[in-house]
């Protein structure tokens, strides 16, 4: 009788199970993370729904200030350095601590997938639900009459990406150290903080000019300038760029090292 093709993970005639190649266990895992996102609708609020309601409000208001420049451009900037500050860092701070809590953590630590594995899965699967937030931005920033400076987008994806290894990073940092609903608290007053006064959606030149020069060494700052320069002014930020890659570096080596897969 013949016989059907093993699949991957599946044991062999030899009584042994052969897991499937690394990208594969990474890739399956990430597209199990977007889809519990997109299945969740409090997280596809804040996700979505908030950042394309809070663009419209600074297109249609005259405060707060952004500075000089054409509103909408510094606002879709501004705009698309809270999706990622509220994918890579909240959504994610939040969605581990819990499988943390839940144990969930640790059996997927001891499977195949791993525990690089797993981190590496998280990073694609916030770099996916970032394509879709910042496709929605650029959408309705086009209609709200936007012109995106072109020579930029290179500089603005580049900060995209680095953006979301530093907050991925302080992200597990965060729920990797403290109870769930310690996580829950933190995550999200950090992300009301930054908000505020992190220099994200409002310049921080826009800050008095004592909390400014504070303010620019904050992630969120460096994510926020880099993306204006990039969008607004077709420029390379690397004062900014350099900001954010420390923060990355830093939070990941304090991650590796801190991060316990039990609660």
């Amino acid at each position: 009788m013949p016989t059907s093709p093993t699949a991957p993970g599946t044991a062999t005639g030899t009584g042994r199970a052969h897991a499937a190649p690394p990208r594969q266990r990474v890739l399956a895992q990430a597209r199990f993370e977007v889809g519990s996102l997109l299945r969740n609708g409090e997280q596809l609020l804040v996700s979505l729904v908030l950042p394309a309601m809070a663009l419209v409000g600074l297109h249609l208001s005259t405060a707060p200030s952004l500075g000089p420049g054409d509103r909408t451009a510094l606002a879709v900037a501004g705009v698309a350095a809270l999706c990622v500050v509220s994918a890579a860092f909240t959504s994610q701070a939040i969605a581990t601590g819990f499988d943390r809590r839940y144990a969930v953590l640790r059996y997927l630590g001891v499977t195949p997938l791993g525990r690089g594995g797993l981190v590496a899965a998280k990073v694609l699967a916030t770099l996916a639900v970032e394509v879709v937030q910042l496709a929605l931005i650029a959408v309705l920033g086009l209609a709200l009459g936007w012109r995106p400076a072109v020579a930029g987008l290179a500089c603005a994806a580049l900060f995209v990406v680095v953006g979301t290894w530093a907050f991925v990073a302080l992200a597990l940092l965060l729920a990797g150290t403290l109870r769930a609903e310690a996580v829950l608290a933190v995550a999200n007053l950090v992300w009301v903080v930054l908000l505020a006064v992190g220099g994200v959606v409002v310049p921080r030149t826009e800050l008095p000019a004592g909390v400014s020069h504070a303010v620019g060494l904050l992630p969120s700052a460096g994510l926020g300038d880099g993306l204006r320069s990039a969008l607004v002014a077709g420029e390379l930020n690397l004062p900014a760029l350099l900001v954010v890659l420390g923060w990355a570096g830093v939070a990941t080596a304090l991650a590796a090292r801190l991060f316990r897969f039990d609660d």
